[in-house]
């Protein structure tokens, strides 16, 4: 371990790399350039280049360098607030470090000009009976049905086929059976829906399972009936931009509550204006949000434009890297010929109008967008392939507009886009380099649940639910396969394999715990949880009494859950004036020595109550004892009510140990049917690897799991743990082919 560690460590870098766009540039623009700048810089010495400004610094040397002595030395510039230290010790550091630049000249415009209005696009005559195809070459070769349901199942539903699906569709002799299992899987609104919610929970910022600070909200409950009900998508955005009912997101023009100071580029009208244009224009305005962009033709007027749509006030001042210029501008829409006027400068008026200017049949970058980004997400890579620079040449122009405009004249349905695309000849070729995908963070861990029939619960309400990933809180594994924190927008994410993920593949608790209950599951080993006597339920202030009955119990175990605490470890919660029986539980130490689970190695007893980490576990050993009531409370500190802790905490009282995974009583049907138990090792290895890998194990592959599972003439736990974990490790198991 001491060697593996030792390997990582030598592969990062000892300290971050000063970042030339967002620390040195803004420096040099705002407190240099409007002096040394121009045609005619001022001492002929410009910072506009780095051939430029290498006249007055050295590279890697920066105590030799003639601009750094001068700016410490309080000479430049000549006028106004000197640099701070922060400033001073940035341009050091990016001195040393090799002056890396970035070119801040906008980029000369290529040939290619993106539409913004529709353009109509004739289909091309050939026998193809698939529009899609009519546009794309056709290709020898596509994937058997058994690759086909299994890519068909994961992009409709998030999940891996099962067994008896597979086998009965690659049985089934209709030449239109691809055709119908995509009705199928798309007539599930509910599979189809938890799939594509994290999709748009990406792009719209939304995430569940974690308490939101400040005035950021929550957009599920719209958004998940949105796509059960596949709600035309220019709806969908006309509610994002403009929620006026109360029932719409309002959640989405929020944005997020950034904690201390903040630039004026991250002002909520001015997320809600790069928000909007990222995800529904496919266009970056973050760096024309400080300034005017030089990765792309946008304006730092453009953005305040946009952004005076969404503000409290229709007239912004423009602040260019954080300094402020004096100049305004009123609300204006991206695109002017596609603009939509407001009826008056009042807010109502105004979110409306960009509303409808977004939304426009007459707006074709909006409808493009979208195709392109369920194009990237269907095939693996965009017919634009930036999904955020839909400036760039598409690789099949027509196509793209075809599509969109199609889409549009099918009025905006999602699902009839999806089955467009992947009812396409295109769609089932073979998935190459370019184009080979990986499961997301959810599907790979819903797959894994439906092979094991270990499902998460969702433990909010007084009862438990089975919960598909999307629903709870991320892990340490599910971040480390690219679910983000969405406290922005993201429209792809990595899917690279990486060395933080190995580890947690291999030594990660989630998985481990996830194994060790599916394994335990499919030899009908796994015992049923515990029932709690007392639950809290979520607190975040304030006491609750206790008061329950414990005649017979032989222990006593108190745990205090995190319940989605900002900051667990500065919680202070705890039982207040416990007693058994009307003694101190406290005092039951003269007793039986109380003990702390797993889950922590401290407490605290203080004033007759027990201060308990969050996450702790104790347990009173109680037997002989004859104690029959357990009375006093549970609460929060008042101290720990702030917001940078933002304290959640559930309480709970067990007689018997309790089983973290199901601290209540689980109440419905899980996502999709549990495996039948069997310790049969022969039926164990087939079932594992249809479910898995959807074909049956080659004679070699049966030798090796069978000798994996069997120890001594029985199936065992820890080998079963060892061959799903094998097969989910397996590259067919992880990319989509």
């Amino acid at each position: 371990m001491f060697r593996l560690l030792s390997a990582l460590a030598l592969t990062l870098p000892l300290l971050a790399q000063v970042d030339f766009a967002t620390s040195i540039h803004p420096v040099l623009e705002t407190r240099c350039a409007p002096c040394h700048s121009g045609p005619k810089p001022a001492g002929n010495f410009s910072v506009e280049s780095r051939e430029s400004i290498l006249r007055a610094i050295k590279v890697s040397k920066p105590d030799e360098s003639e601009l750094l002595r001068r700016v410490k030395a309080g000479i430049m510039p000549p006028t106004g607030e000197k640099l701070t230290a922060s400033q001073i010790a940035n341009l050091e550091n990016w001195i040393a470090e090799g002056a890396a630049w970035t070119d801040t000249h906008p980029k000369e415009p290529s040939a290619w000009v993106s539409p913004i209005k529709p353009r109509t696009v004739g289909l091309p005559d050939n026998p193809a009976t698939n529009p899609v195809d009519k546009f794309i070459p056709r290709n020898a070769d596509v994937i058997d049905d058994a690759l086909f349901i299994r890519r068909a199942t994961l992009d409709i539903w998030g999940m891996v086929p099962s067994a008896e699906a597979t086998k009965k569709f690659i049985a089934d002799k209709d030449a239109q059976k691809r055709e119908r299992l995509i009705d199928s899987l798309l007539a599930d609104n509910n599979k189809y829906a938890e799939n594509w919610i994290s999709f748009w929970n990406d792009l719209l910022r939304n995430d569940q399972g974690v308490n939101y600070a400040g005035t950021r909200k929550s957009i599920t409950p719209w958004l998940l009936a949105a796509l059960e009900n596949n709600i035309p998508f220019n709806e969908m955005a006309f509610a994002l931009l403009n929620p006026v009912k109360p029932t719409d997101p309002d959640g989405f023009l929020v944005g997020v509550n950034w904690r201390g100071d903040i630039n004026a580029s991250q002002t909520p009208f001015m997320q809600a204006a790069q928000n909007s244009a990222q995800v529904f224009l496919g266009v970056n305005l973050k760096c024309a949000s400080c300034h005017d962009s030089f990765i792309n033709k946008y304006k730092l007027k453009q953005s305040y434009a946009l952004a005076a749509m969404f503000a409290e006030t229709s007239d912004l001042e423009l602040v260019r890297c954080d300094a402020k210029t004096g100049k305004h501008t009123g609300p204006e829409f991206l695109f002017p010929e596609v603009a939509i006027k407001p009826d008056s400068d009042s807010l109502a008026d105004r979110r409306k109008a960009a509303a409808l200017s977004f939304t426009s049949p007459a707006n074709g970058r909006f409808s493009r967008t979208l195709v392109n980004r369920y194009w990237q997400r269907l095939f693996g890579r965009g017919l634009v392939i930036n999904v955020d620079d839909m400036d760039a040449k598409p690789s099949n122009p027509d196509l793209l507009d075809w599509l969109a405009n199609d889409f549009v004249q099918h009025s905006y349905d999602l699902k009839y886009l999806i089955r467009l695309m992947m009812t396409s000849r295109t769609y089932a070729y073979p998935a190459g380099p370019e184009n080979l995908r990986r499961m997301t963070a959810e599907q790979f861990a819903d797959s894994v649940s439906e092979i094991t029939g270990e499902w998460r619960v969702s433990q909010t309400g007084a009862n438990a639910k089975y919960a598909r990933e999307w629903e709870l809180k991320s892990t340490p594994m599910t971040r480390a396969m690219g679910r983000p924190i969405r406290d922005q927008v993201f429209t792809t994410r990595e899917d690279a394999a990486t060395t933080l993920q190995a580890l947690d593949l291999v030594n990660g608790d989630t998985l481990a715990i996830v194994l060790k209950r599916g394994a335990l599951r499919l030899l009908g080993e796994l015992p049923d949880a515990p029932q709690n006597l007392f639950d809290s339920r979520r607190m975040t202030k304030d006491s609750k009494p206790l008061d329950v009955d414990i005649t017979g119990a032989k222990q006593l175990w108190l745990l205090a859950d995190d319940a989605g605490c900002y900051d667990p470890s500065r919680t202070v919660a705890g039982w207040i004036d416990l007693k058994a029986d009307g003694k101190p539980v406290a005092d039951l130490a003269s007793l039986s020595k109380p003990s702390i689970g797993t889950l922590t190695t401290d407490k605290v007893r203080h004033e007759g109550s027990i201060l308990a980490p969050v996450g702790s576990l104790i347990l009173y050993p109680i037997e002989g004892l004859g104690l029959k009531h357990l009375t006093g409370a549970v609460g929060i500190d008042d101290g720990a009510r702030t917001s940078d802790i933002n304290p959640n905490v559930r309480f709970f009282v067990f007689t018997e140990k309790p089983d973290l995974e199901r601290l209540l009583r689980v109440s419905g049907d899980p996502p999709t049917a549990l495996p039948k138990p069997t310790r049969d090792p022969k039926v164990l290895i087939d079932q594992l690897f249809w479910e898995a890998l959807s074909r049956k194990p080659n004679p070699r592959e049966a030798a090796v799991a069978t000798k994996l599972l069997v120890k001594d003439g029985n199936v065992t736990q820890g080998g079963l743990e060892d061959l799903i974990w094998s097969l989910i490790m397996h590259p067919e198991f992880q990319y989509v082919q």
